[in-house]
């Protein structure tokens, strides 16, 4: 079972500050995971500027240009953020007995080891 998944909520915890232009500190969604490359693709972090060839879509409208869009980030650089106190925490699992349709199966939960809450 991984960290950190596709929905949770992030932090920026390395990199530039804020002030200097960096993206340390900035909390964002994550929008995907790319688990070859040990990185993560955080919404609002990472922007990049991107040239498109310009061409034309079957209504004639223009496509392309320069576009900016979120890069990968290592997922060492990020920190899933406690629900309870909206800071930085680790990632722990327990396992708990659940029943459902009268069978009992182990099941793994994430939760913050800050406060304990399940992720």
């Amino acid at each position: 079972m991984a960290n950190i998944k596709k929905g949770d909520l992030v932090q920026v915890i390395t990199g530039a500050s804020q002030a200097r232009g960096g993206d340390r500190g900035k909390q964002g969604r994550v929008i995907e995971v790319l688990v070859e490359q040990n990185r993560v693709v955080v919404e609002g972090v990472n922007y990049v500027t991107k040239h498109v060839k310009v061409g034309q879509t079957q209504r004639g409208s223009k496509t392309g240009g320069i576009e900016t869009h979120e890069a990968p980030i290592h997922v060492s650089n990020v920190a899933i953020v406690d629900p309870e106190t909206k800071t930085p925490t680790r990632v722990g699992f327990r396992e708990e007995k659940v029943t459902k349709d009268g069978v009992t199966k182990t099941v793994r939960v994430r939760y913050a080891k800050k406060s304990g809450k399940d992720l």
